[in-house]
């Protein structure tokens, strides 16, 4: 067999276990399915050699910090990741405002609604905290449907199942989606300049962006939704999802930020910037097992002791 044909047969069988996981957590239902997954990945994810890098983020991050409440948020790092993945299949589903059980609600949807009756351009800024996936449909739901940015799977296949997954999330209010790099860049450079809706995960670290401050500690930091938003003066409109249980969450929208206009571009951008990791920080300090602490945000050189 062929390097080739070796390569498609593993993709193959990837994306027929990966099917076969989406069908039983279908199967499960909403809740379930996030007990369920939430419960492996807690048991099996602390067990991985990368959380050693969450230790570290959290040593780095919030050195006050007992080595059991670092533990215990490691191991709620990965049960919330684990819920995710089991509602992914359901989200689609989720109603708003059920009284109880699974579903979400969207507290700040004033600030929504306010932008949907003024048009324009707008920029959803958030970060890898709670469960994400819910942010575009539910923005969607309330007259403010924005495109993102997307890193495809490396297996075509599995990719083609979470495309289909999102695409039914959104409903009948398709968006576009850009890839990560330069061309994605541009393509959502000019449409946010002729007055479309963008959203940006902006809380991993981007080796060529610029360096603001974090948790107290340099760094690095993608410029990209500071430049476009004091480009066009649109509004930047903070959000994240708060996790209340077994698949129903809380959509938290923040009202738009007051963009700075000193008139020196490069201090701005670095103003706005350090705004925006400011509001990522107060969130997460809220509830750290929320975020995703398993990237190596800080400079290289403070994970070479551990991790």
């Amino acid at each position: 067999m062929s390097n080739k044909a070796l390569t498609t047969a593993l993709m193959q069988a990837e994306a027929l276990l990966a099917s076969g996981l989406l069908k039983f957590l279908t199967w499960l239902g909403p809740s379930t399915a996030s007990n369920v997954a939430g419960g492996v990945c807690r048991f099996v994810g602390p067990k991985l050699p990368v959380s050693g890098v969450a230790y570290r983020n959290l040593e780095l991050a919030m050195p006050e910090l007992t080595q059991h409440q670092r533990r215990q948020i490691v191991h709620g790092v990965w049960e919330n990741l684990g819920r995710t993945v089991g509602e992914l299949p359901h989200i689609a589903a989720l109603q708003e405002n059920t009284p109880s059980g699974p579903g979400f609600e969207v507290q700040g949807a004033e600030y929504l609604e306010e932008q949907a009756r003024k048009g324009g351009s707008v920029l959803f800024v958030s970060g890898h905290i709670g469960n994400w996936e819910m942010l575009p449909p539910g923005v969607a739901r309330h007259g403010t449907p924005f495109a993102s940015f997307y890193r495809a799977a490396g297996n075509p296949l599995i990719d083609g199942m979470i495309r289909r997954l999102r695409d039914k999330a959104m409903g009948n209010t398709p968006v576009p989606l850009f890839a990560k790099g330069a061309r994605g860049a541009r393509e959502a450079l000019s449409y946010v300049s002729k007055g479309g809706r963008l959203g940006m995960l902006v809380d991993q670290k981007m080796n060529d962006g610029i360096e603001v401050s974090f948790f107290g500690r340099p760094a690095m930091t993608a410029p990209a939704l500071a430049a476009m938003a004091l480009r066009y003066r649109c509004p930047v409109i903070p959000g994240y999802v708060e996790r209340l249980g077994p698949a129903r969450l809380r959509i938290v929208v923040e009202p738009p930020l007051d963009l700075p206009d000193t008139g020196d571009r490069k201090q701005d951008l670095h103003t706005l910037a350090q705004m925006i990791n400011d509001r990522l920080e107060t969130w997460i300090r809220r509830k750290p097992e929320s975020w995703l602490w398993l990237h190596r945000r800080w400079p290289k050189e403070l994970y070479k002791r551990k991790a």
